[in-house]
């Protein structure tokens, strides 16, 4: 069925394999959605002999019937009828266990750490970026492809780059800063350079069943978006009562466990009559307290940050090099500079949460990052890092 696709098309999708791939395998990772599967359509179009590899990561009892979802039921049922509709070979590998303990398991302990998770950055650092390649390269292929929009660019020095992706509105670089040199190396992301209409015309173009389908969730183990009954069905002691604690010392009330909290958050706390809105500044785990303050109170001037991955290296703290700093998905970047393992911000930053990644940016090119393990109120004096 790759004959089909239009010349145009064949030209978008480049595997930086060289111009001549009848010679070449690609494995692609098929998570069932549009994205993999229309990267599983380029590189078949390519003449590369192309694998597709399913991980089953969550249980298929529950997911059996969910859509927009990834890597249970459906999306795997989708995923081998867009194989078979190319006519590539795809394998699906139970990998449940090892996602639960290096997931879900991870999900449940920051929560309870009072800390804010973001799964789908260790999901990439693990089963996807570590399991799924070790497979390819068994598997003898030259490269793994997978859907993200985030752009491969080959440097001046001959080394693999991290980008943002062409259409600022897809790109997933925030979530692959954990990414390696090597693994860079050997990842190819066709997508990056296409807007996402493209990429669904792509699809319909080649008939795939999925060329309509929903995007996936963010968190595809949360079916409901109800992160605290993950959290409860790991973790059954995670709903512990405590205080809810004002900046100033005063009790304003009970909370109902802190994995129902995170910084920066405003609604649900039910302590209402309050002269001006209050927000939740920070979580102490050890004192079970959620501590709430007025929205100045957020402004942070900096974050410490452990577990750092740069990619080709750590920026030139002595350089005069334009960095920005993006401390949540969804946020744009923002001016800052590196201290050593310490983001200071030019500007106060708001909402930046313990357990969240800060992603350091130098233009398009991701630059690398970590995890974001304290915050410093922001003030006249940015000495260090409380």
């Amino acid at each position: 069925m790759v004959d089909t696709l239009s010349p145009m098309i064949r030209q978008q999708a480049d595997f930086q394999l060289g111009e001549d791939l009848s010679g070449k395998r690609i494995v692609v990772a098929m998570s069932g959605g549009v994205d993999s599967s229309v990267v599983a359509a380029l590189a078949a179009a390519s003449g590369a002999e192309t694998i597709g590899i399913t991980l089953q990561l969550y249980d298929h009892g529950e997911a059996v019937n969910r859509t927009g979802s990834c890597c249970a039921g459906q999306d795997i049922r989708d995923a081998r009828a867009v194989a078979e509709r190319l006519g590539i070979a795809h394998y699906v590998f139970d990998h449940e266990s090892r996602f639960r303990d290096s997931v879900i398991d991870n999900f449940a302990d920051e929560y309870l750490a009072g800390r804010t998770p973001i799964p789908c950055i260790q999901c990439n650092m693990g089963v996807k970026f570590t399991d799924l390649l070790k497979m390819a390269r068994d598997l003898g292929a030259d490269c793994l492809a997978t859907g993200h929009y985030v752009r491969r660019v080959v440097g001046e020095d001959g080394r693999a780059q991290l980008h943002r992706a062409f259409d600022p509105a897809r790109d997933q670089s925030y979530f692959l800063f954990a990414t390696t040199d090597e693994q860079i190396d050997y990842l190819r992301f066709p997508l990056g350079d296409m807007p996402k209409p493209v990429v669904r015309e792509i699809a319909k173009e080649m008939g795939l069943v999925v060329a309509l389908k929903p995007d996936s969730q963010d968190i595809c183990f949360v079916p409901d978006g109800d992160y605290a009954r993950i959290v409860r069905k790991v973790r059954p002691e995670a709903e512990t009562v405590g205080d809810i604690v004002h900046i100033d010392g005063r009790v304003m009330g009970q909370h109902k466990g802190l994995i129902h909290y995170t910084v920066g958050q405003r609604r649900g706390l039910e302590i209402g009559g309050q002269p001006e809105p209050l927000y939740v500044i920070r979580l102490d785990a050890a004192k079970q307290q959620v501590i709430v303050g007025p929205k100045i109170a957020l402004a942070v001037q900096a974050a410490a940050i452990r577990d750092v991955n740069w990619i080709g290296g750590a920026p030139d703290e002595d350089a005069h090099e334009e960095l920005t700093v993006k401390v949540r998905s969804l946020s744009r970047p923002v001016p800052g500079r590196m201290d050593g393992n310490v983001i200071r911000f030019l500007k106060p930053e708001y909402g930046v949460a313990p357990g969240q990644a800060a992603v350091v940016y130098a233009g398009d090119r991701v630059l690398g990052g970590g995890w974001i393990v304290s915050t410093e109120p922001w003030q006249n004096d940015q000495t260090h890092v409380a």
